[in-house]
């Protein structure tokens, strides 16, 4: 009967370790389980998205507001499919940037939310867009002389 009552406080024991474990992974890692079809998606194409990679963070004034869902070839340039929070508004001249966060740190797309009259619907594309600096090609330029 003891060891009965024992096994039971253990199993209780490993069924809540088990789910504050699954609640750190979906957490830590940044997945959408609840509420995820709740989400805005706008478009952006860039001559280079290098370095950028789906699930980076979308942010406005440094807020972050969203995610990148997505990066695929679009002809010759990148086009990247951003997943925002509903509340978010962004307009017609929008301007979305890829940005370094620190020296060598990861990349993001900070988007200036425009002023104009006009807000993008879901599934529109922001025309106006400034693509990361390549700081690999920055440094072979300075090494070998042929900076500008």
């Amino acid at each position: 009967m003891n060891d009965t009552k024992i096994e039971v406080i253990v199993g209780i024991f490993v069924l809540i370790g088990i789910a504050a474990l699954t609640y750190l992974a979906v957490k830590l890692g940044k997945l959408e389980v609840i509420g995820s079809s709740h989400q805005r998606h706008i478009q952006a194409e860039f001559d280079s998205v290098a370095g950028l990679k789906a699930g980076s963070t979308v942010e406005i004034a440094g807020v972050q507001v969203g995610q990148v869902k997505g990066i695929s070839l679009h002809g010759e340039r990148a086009l990247v499919t951003l997943a925002l929070k509903p509340d978010v508004k962004i307009y017609g001249d929008a301007i979305a940037s890829i940005k370094t966060r620190g020296l060598i740190g990861d990349k993001y797309v900070a988007i200036t939310p425009g002023g104009s009259d006009k807000e993008l619907p879901p599934g529109a594309k922001i025309r106006d867009t400034e693509s990361g600096i390549d700081l690999e090609s920055v440094i072979g330029e300075f090494i070998h002389g042929n900076v500008k």
